[in-house]
């Protein structure tokens, strides 16, 4: 007979594991897990410069280029003016025309890294991503898009609750019909 009678063989590494989970930080969110590896990557971008940028130096030429950079490694079909399909949403056939980063994503990207680089020691005064050219860039790819695929951009307006109907089920008086 075993010596482990009455023993659970998954008892010991249970309490092993549970040591282990004790260790580790806390699992990071999808935005926190994105944010971290954008901004590595801007590091490494920076460290690869010739000569290497140091984060302290870094300014809004640095992120225009960065985001340059990153263009090559896009997914988004830009028709160009030339290009027959150029204004057209649904194109009916392929074309030449360059894959870029979409601006959806550009712009969601200068949000994660203008908030950590905050989180790591930046003051926002000096932010270069929250820099007024960022802000230019991100318009001109947005809307230079949006012709592209003959879809205007609109901006989503905020929901209001609407103050007649808000009012009407706030009164304190019955209404007394006549």
């Amino acid at each position: 007979m075993s010596s482990n009678k009455g023993k659970d063989p998954a008892e010991g590494s249970t309490s092993r594991s549970a040591a282990a989970d004790q260790q580790q930080p806390p699992q990071l969110s999808r935005y926190e897990s994105q944010k971290r590896r954008d901004w590595n990557t801007f590091g490494q971008y920076l460290r690869n410069q010739r000569p290497p940028v140091s984060l302290s130096q870094c300014n809004s030429n640095h992120v225009l280029d960065f985001l340059r950079y990153l263009d090559q490694f896009g997914k988004t079909k830009v028709h160009l003016q030339g290009c027959v399909f150029f204004g057209q949403p649904e194109p009916p056939g392929p074309c030449t025309c360059p894959l870029r980063q979409a601006w959806g994503s550009l712009d969601a990207l200068i949000g994660r890294l203008r908030a950590a680089f905050e989180e790591n020691g930046g003051l926002p005064e000096t932010n270069p991503f929250a820099s007024g050219a960022i802000r230019v860039f991100l318009r001109e790819v947005r809307d230079s898009q949006a012709k592209a695929r003959g879809i205007p951009y609109k901006k989503k307006k905020k929901r209001r609750i609407n103050q007649t109907k808000a009012n009407d089920h706030d009164s304190k008086f019955p209404v007394q019909s006549s």
